[in-house]
């Protein structure tokens, strides 16, 4: 895996040098010409930013989900696997099912992965037809077969708990070693510095673990430091969801509208957690990380700790570049 490791960094410092050209002037030059080339490939592997993709997502809560599961169906040709996490009674996954067929991804297989207890709020009941089948649930299987077509890595990006990739730990670690892990969740100063961020509070012994079992190559955090800013909120008055109430908006558009109003009938609007994390995972630019020393309590709340596991984490990004990257990415007026 040293391979890899090396080529984690070498993407690293391109991400990094890219980024300073969104906080210096004099680095524009330089910064948009690294962006242009792209990221440096992988020493010894194919180029990560072509790799096989699996989501890891609890799509049917916050309609971000929603958006970055639309996103990369239509932007992501990579896109192989969308498996669920804190499963509803299979619907989650029978949703990703319906809104991939809406997007034209039959190719993308669709796997019901870990339940929960199902105790988390739903707001997609209804929102595809009666017909769409239950989705299979081995999630070791499916998994497999994405490494099994490619020598390379795999490009994991986590949208929800950790469950399904502590699984994948537990019964073939051998495929998680091949995985570059993306993953929205943690936080160093929470909202609520009672309890851990989100994804992390769902299944807390699944985030300990993993945070110390993914050592090579180093897992990126998009934290909630990072992500949970108004900037990035989808709102009835912002232009994104104004374009999903147009006549000829497609199909899977009305369901970012449908969904999105449920939420937004009992929350102001929806941060694109799991949209910047896709980005993220995409090697979009507009992301500063740094490498930091985290632990975990017992709960998954997370601090800086000179002891505690090396990860790659958010430190910033360019909100309003990154809204102009989703709206481009939503439009369907140039397909």
């Amino acid at each position: 895996m040293g391979g890899m490791r090396g080529g984690g960094e070498s993407t690293g410092d391109w991400l990094a040098l890219v980024g300073l050209g969104n906080s210096y002037e004099e680095f524009d030059e330089l910064a948009e010409s690294l962006a242009a080339g792209g990221p440096p490939p992988a020493v010894g592997r194919a180029p990560i930013a072509r790799a096989p993709m699996i989501i890891d997502t609890d799509i049917g809560g916050d309609p971000d989900d929603t958006v970055a599961v639309v996103v990369a169906a239509r932007r992501v040709p990579e896109l192989a696997l969308v498996i669920t996490s804190d499963e509803y009674g299979g619907e989650r996954a029978r949703f990703v099912r319906f809104l991939l067929d809406l997007v034209g991804r039959q190719d993308v297989r669709v796997v019901a992965g870990s339940d929960l207890g199902n105790s988390r709020p739903y707001f997609v009941d209804g929102l595809f037809p009666a017909d769409v089948p239950q989705q299979e649930t081995d999630v070791v299987s499916a998994v497999a077969d994405v490494c099994g077509a490619v020598n390379g890595p795999i490009r994991w990006v986590g949208m929800g708990p950790l469950s399904n990739l502590s699984t994948l730990q537990s019964e073939r670690p051998d495929l998680v070693e091949r995985m570059v892990v993306t993953q929205m969740g943690g936080a160093i100063v929470y909202r609520d510095p009672s309890r851990a961020e989100h994804n992390f509070r769902v299944d807390p012994a699944a985030a300990i673990r993993m945070l110390a079992a993914l050592q090579d190559p180093l897992p990126t955090l998009v934290v909630s430091d990072v992500t949970f800013n108004v900037a990035t909120e989808i709102t009835e008055d912002s232009p994104i969801y104004k374009k999903w109430t147009e006549p000829d908006a497609p199909p899977w558009a009305t369901i970012l509208k449908t969904h999105s109003d449920r939420w937004m009938a009992r929350y102001p609007g929806s941060m694109q957690h799991d949209a910047l994390t896709l980005a993220a995972a995409t090697l979009w630019p507009g992301i500063r990380f740094a490498r930091e020393r985290v632990a975990l309590g017992a709960d998954a709340r997370m601090s800086r700790s000179d002891e505690g596991s090396e990860i790659i984490m958010s430190i910033s990004a360019d909100y309003g570049a990154f809204m102009t990257w989703l709206d481009s990415h939503l439009d369907w007026t140039h397909d």
